[in-house]
């Protein structure tokens, strides 16, 4: 079996690498994030359906089939799969224009362009996607969802909620006087109970809490509030109903961008996932056998009658914190939800539609990543335009065109970018002197220093090069030094590439520091919010600045373990 997966390896699921290592502990700590995950997913999944224009049971069966598969087959260790926040607003405008039908096969097309990403290598090409367009688009969705919900969570009398944003909007101020106090106080308060219940104990699943409270109050104090049961009549009881779906030929050609959108999204959420999961446990995915498993998910989810589904970033967090170890976990969250199918499914029609809107106001929130927007705006006014076309076209336009202005848009600034890092210059006697200062060839490294150099543009597409650091960080000395002498370039993707590289060394216990960049990359390096990250002390002007800086960073470090043994 050890000569098998050693020889297979890039190619394997987590489920089937994590099974010599498999044991009793192993389960039970899988078992109580399993639980404690499928709790959490449980309104999570009612509520993305409902918010996209399907019958609240289609996101249940949706994170059944789609969690199951994706734990299974997947290469992230602790990722959880299934329907999201970021297909909603897709989803609702595919079923607006093409009907239930139209969206199944859209996710089938969707499924299999994943399938051939993850099978030709293209798993990382995700990567060349600018920060700024995926915080754009992202932070656009947030705004987008959290607007579909203000009709049911201040219980306002509307029929219809349309699909255009500025619309929809002038709907809700028409129908401002429809109000309902009770359906407000009940989202409000749910509101509360999440982030209470925050505070107390992230492990706790804040939103099933919630639910809980919010429909038991509504049930014992006879609120007059919209329910599952009065919308939709309840959930039905029982096992998933498999049905191939039927299908229109006429309808493949129009499908096309969606579905590339679909995959495109469930491609960058999914590996934006993953990459949480490895910084939260110091792991590693495959990213080829991650889009794969994606892949084959949004096939089949169709199948029982679900959603697009990708990697859930906020459940995946919920499943580290809780002690999850491996896939099973995963696979534990998707019986979790079947067995509340099959045994509790009646109890849902009691759940009030403020409720689930209450908890998709919140989830919006920590969808848009608004404290990572702000820093990144701080950047510079290139990185504020590409955010602002992104997320502008995506609120008033669609997501297809937001990603493909924002790309070009990168496209541009990209060019730019290297134009204005090219350079003619005399050599003077300063240069000679420079260039001997910044030199490495009359310089002692120390044993406890390591020293990476960086060589060409830092922009996106290569920032994922410094990924050789973290692949050898077992084997690493206390302080890694990065010499950026020969960086002659570099953005917003770049600058969270050597964040992330530093968070990762910190964790460990060691130390980055940052030396020689020239003119035009150390202006973007120096600004308030990147210096605050790494820390003024450890940017340096030239490599012997950083090796000094190097010698007092490990004296400071011996001279506790000094004092404590005179005592």
């Amino acid at each position: 079996m050890d000569n098998f997966i050693r020889r297979w390896k890039r190619f394997l699921p987590e489920s089937v690498l994590c099974v010599p290592q498999y044991s009793a502990a192993s389960f039970t700590a899988d078992l109580a994030a399993g639980i404690t995950v499928g709790l959490v997913a449980l309104p999570l999944a009612m509520a993305f359906a409902i918010a996209s224009g399907m019958a609240p049971q289609a996101g249940i069966y949706c994170a059944v089939v789609t969690g199951f598969l994706i734990s299974l087959l997947g290469g992230s260790r602790l990722q959880i799969g299934g329907p999201t926040g970021a297909f909603v607003v897709v989803v609702a405008g595919i079923i607006a224009q093409h009907g239930i039908h139209g969206l199944f096969l859209c996710t089938m097309m969707a499924g299999v362009i994943l399938i051939v990403m993850g099978l030709t290598g293209l798993g990382k090409a995700v990567q060349f996607i600018p920060r700024p367009v995926v915080m754009g688009f992202t932070n656009g969705i947030a705004v987008l969802i959290a607007s579909t919900q203000i009709r049911d969570f201040f219980g306002l009398r509307l029929e219809n909620n349309p699909g255009e944003f500025f619309s929809r909007m002038r709907e809700l101020i028409a129908h401002a006087g429809t109000v309902s106090l009770s359906a407000t106080l009940l989202g409000i308060a749910t509101i509360a109970v999440i982030f209470l219940v925050r505070r107390i104990s992230k492990r706790l699943p804040g939103y099933i809490v919630a639910m809980v409270v919010g429909t038991a109050a509504a049930a014992l104090l006879h609120l007059p509030v919209e329910t599952i049961g009065s919308r939709f009549g309840g959930i039905p009881s029982g096992l998933p109903h498999w049905e191939v779906p039927s299908f229109h030929g006429e309808l493949i050609l129009p499908l096309i961008a969606p579905a590339i959108t679909i995959a495109m999204l469930g491609a960058i959420e999914s590996l934006m996932s993953a990459m949480v999961a490895d910084n939260m446990s110091s792991g590693r995915h495959n990213p080829n056998v991650e889009l794969v498993a994606q892949g084959v998910a949004n096939v089949i989810s169709p199948l029982v009658g679900g959603l697009p589904a990708t990697g859930a970033i906020a459940r995946t967090a919920t499943n580290i914190r809780s002690g999850g170890r491996t896939p099973v976990a995963g696979i534990l969250h998707a019986v979790t939800l079947l067995a509340i199918l099959i045994f509790a499914a009646p109890l849902a029609r009691f759940v009030p539609m403020s409720v689930l809107a209450a908890i998709l106001f919140v989830v919006s929130y920590y969808m848009g990543q608004w404290q990572e927007t702000i820093r990144l705006l701080r950047v510079n006014l290139t990185a504020v335009a590409v955010w602002l076309v992104t997320f502008g076209l995506t609120v008033v336009a669609d997501l297809t065109t937001a990603v493909e202005f924002g790309m070009i848009l990168a496209a541009l600034t990209f060019i730019r970018s290297v134009a204005e890092s090219t350079a003619v210059s005399p050599v003077t006697t300063d240069f000679i002197r420079t260039v001997r200062m910044h030199g490495l060839h009359d310089k002692e490294i120390p044993d406890y220093v390591e020293i990476f150099s960086v060589q060409g543009a830092l922009l996106f597409g290569a920032a994922q090069k410094l990924e050789i650091i973290q692949d050898r960080l077992d084997t690493l000395p206390p302080i890694v030094i990065l010499r950026l002498r020969g960086m002659s370039a570099v953005d917003a993707t770049g600058l969270a590439a050597i964040e992330e590289l530093h968070s990762r060394l910190i964790a460990s216990g060691r130390s980055l520091l940052l030396c020689g960049a020239k003119e035009h990359p150390a202006r973007m390096i120096n600004q308030p919010v990147f210096v605050q990250q790494i820390g003024a002390e450890n940017i340096c002007i030239h490599i012997q600045a950083a090796l000094d800086r190097a010698g007092q960073i490990m004296r400071e470090r011996e001279q506790p373990v000094a004092a404590g043994s005179e005592d």
